[in-house]
C-alpha cells in the first residue's frame, strides 16, 4: 500500500513549526551556522567555501567557540556529500552547537530544509541564532491568485500573492456607452455594440487564459467590478475550462483598474478566509452527523482513533492544530525505570531542569532524564501516511473547530 501524500493543512503548519522552533534556538556564542545555496549552485564551490570558513574558524579566539563553529562545519560539510547538486528549489542548512543545562554539554544539531519555493539567496553566516528570515517571508507569502477586474470599458488582470500585486494585462473596450436615440437606428447601435463587447470578451478572456497556463500554481480566480459586467463576462463560454472551476469568489467593487484590484482583494479577503473556516466547519460537522445517525462509523480520543489507524479502519482524521503535544520519554540511569507522559512544546523546555530535582518513583533517585521526544502530531502523521488515512488540521478559530479541541480531545477520525 502507498504512502498517502501531507495534505496541504499539515505541510503548512509543519513547515511553521520547524521555523518557529529554529528562530527560538540561541548558541552560546556565534556558533550558530546558517546556509543558504540556491538552485543551479554547485555543490562542490558550496564545499570549497566551507573549507576557506573553516580555516577561518581557527582564529576565533574562545577554544569552546572556535570547536563548536568547526565541528559545525564539519558536519554540514558531511551532509552535503548525499548531494550532486542543489535540489530544485535549494537548500537551507542550519547547524550548530545548542547550549545544554550545564557548560559542555552543547549539542550539535543539523536541519536540512529544501524550501517550499525557489531561493535566490546566496549566503553563509554565523551568530548566535539561525537567520530564518527568509524562509519566514517565503512561508507569510499567501496563494496565488489570478484577479479580474472588469467593466465595459476596461478590464484588468493581475496576479497577487501576498502583498505584491502584479499586474499582467490592462485591456479597454473600446465600446461607446449606450445610445439614447431611439428606432431603428438604436437597435442597430445596440447589436453593433453587443458584438463589440463579445469581442472585448473574448479578447479578455484569452489573456486570462494565457496568464492562468502560465501560472499553473494559481489557487484560484477572484472577479471583481462595477455593475452587472463581471457576471456577464462569467456567463460567456470563453474561460478555460479548468480555470471555470477554480472561480472563488465574485466581488461588487466601486472602481477598475488597479485600485479596482486592491478593491477587489480587500472584499475578497474576508470571502477567502470564510473558505478555509467552511472546509473546517464540513469538516466537523461530517462527523458530528455521523456521530449521531452512525455513531459505529467515527472514533475519537487519542487511543481510540490510534487504534482505527492502525487497525486500517479509518478513512480521513481530524487534529486540532491546538493540540501541540509532545510524548516524552524519561528513564531513570540508576535503576532504569521508564516512563512516557505527554507535555505541551513549552512544557517540555523547561522539563529537563524539573527532572533534575525529581525523585525517581522507583529509587528515589534524581537520575530522570529525557531519552526521546516525540510530537504527537508527528507520530498521527507518520501512522496516518502508512495506512493510507486522510489527515486535516483544524484550527479553534471555529466554533466547531475549539468544539473537537475541547469536547472530544483534539483527534476524531471517521471510519470506512
Amino acid at each position: 500500500m502507498s504512502e498517502k501524500p501531507l495534505t496541504s493543512s499539515v505541510r503548512e503548519y509543519l513547515s511553521r513549526r520547524i521555523i518557529r522552533e529554529l528562530s527560538e534556538k540561541r548558541g552560546r556564542g556565534t556558533e550558530l551556522i546558517s546556509l543558504y545555496i540556491p538552485p543551479g549552485r554547485r555543490i562542490s564551490e558550496v564545499m570549497a567555501n566551507l573549507r576557506e570558513e573553516y580555516g577561518k574558524a581557527s582564529n576565533i579566539k574562545s577554544r569552546t567557540t572556535r570547536k563548536n563553529v568547526q565541528d559545525a562545519i564539519v558536519k554540514v560539510q558531511q551532509r552535503l556529500k548525499l548531494y550532486d547538486e542543489a535540489p530544485e528549489n535549494g537548500l537551507v542548512i542550519f547547524c550548530g552547537a545548542i547550549p545544554g543545562e550545564t557548560p559542555g554539554s552543547e549539542n550539535i544539531e543539523i536541519h536540512v530544509i529544501e524550501p517550499p519555493e525557489k531561493i535566490t539567496l546566496s549566503y553563509y553566516g554565523c551568530d548566535d541564532k539561525f537567520y530564518v528570515e527568509p524562509l519566514k517571508e517565503m512561508l507569510e507569502k499567501k496563494d496565488k491568485y489570478l484577479i479580474l477586474s472588469i467593466d465595459n470599458s476596461e478590464a484588468t488582470i493581475a496576479v497577487a500573492s501576498g502583498r505584491n500585486i502584479d499586474i499582467r494585462e490592462e485591456l479597454t473596450s473600446g465600446v461607446p456607452g449606450k445610445t439614447s436615440k431611439g428606432g431603428q437606428s438604436a437597435r442597430r447601435f445596440e447589436r453593433l455594440r453587443e458584438m463589440e463587447l463579445n469581442d472585448f470578451y473574448r479578447r479578455v478572456a484569452e489573456d486570462l487564459n494565457e496568464v492562468y497556463l502560465q501560472n499553473p500554481d494559481i489557487k484560484g480566480l477572484i472577479v471583481g467590478g462595477p455593475g452587472p459586467t463581471k457576471e456577464i463576462f462569467l456567463d460567456k463560454d470563453f474561460i478555460h475550462y479548468e480555470l471555470r472551476k477554480k472561480i472563488l469568489v465574485v466581488v461588487d467593487t466601486s472602481y477598475t483598474g488597479y485600485q479596482g484590484i486592491k478593491e477587489i482583494l480587500e472584499k475578497a479577503s474576508e470571502k477567502l478566509q470564510e473558505l478555509e473556516i467552511i472546509k473546517e466547519r464540513s469538516l466537523v460537522n461530517s462527523f458530528l452527523k455521523l456521530l449521531s445517525t452512525e455513531p459505529d462509523k467515527v472514533v475519537y480520543g487519542l487511543k481510540e482513533v490510534e487504534n482505527a489507524i492502525l487497525s486500517g479502519r479509518a478513512r480521513l482524521i481530524l487534529f486540532s492544530e491546538a493540540l501541540d503535544v509532545f510524548i516524552v520519554k524519561i528513564k531513570c540511569d540508576n535503576c532504569g525505570y521508564e516512563t512516557a507522559e505527554q507535555h505541551t512544546f513549552q512544557e517540555t523546555e523547561i522539563l529537563p531542569a524539573k527532572l533534575s530535582s525529581t525523585p525517581c518513583p522507583q529509587c528515589g533517585s534524581t537520575s530522570l532524564r529525557i531519552v526521546e521526544k516525540e510530537s504527537l502530531l508527528d507520530k498521527y502523521i507518520e501512522m496516518a501516511s502508512n495506512k493510507s488515512v486522510q489527515l486535516e488540521l483544524i484550527s479553534t478559530a471555529t466554533e466547531e473547530g475549539m468544539m473537537l479541541y475541547k469536547g472530544f480531545g483534539g483527534v476524531i477520525g471517521m471510519l470506512k
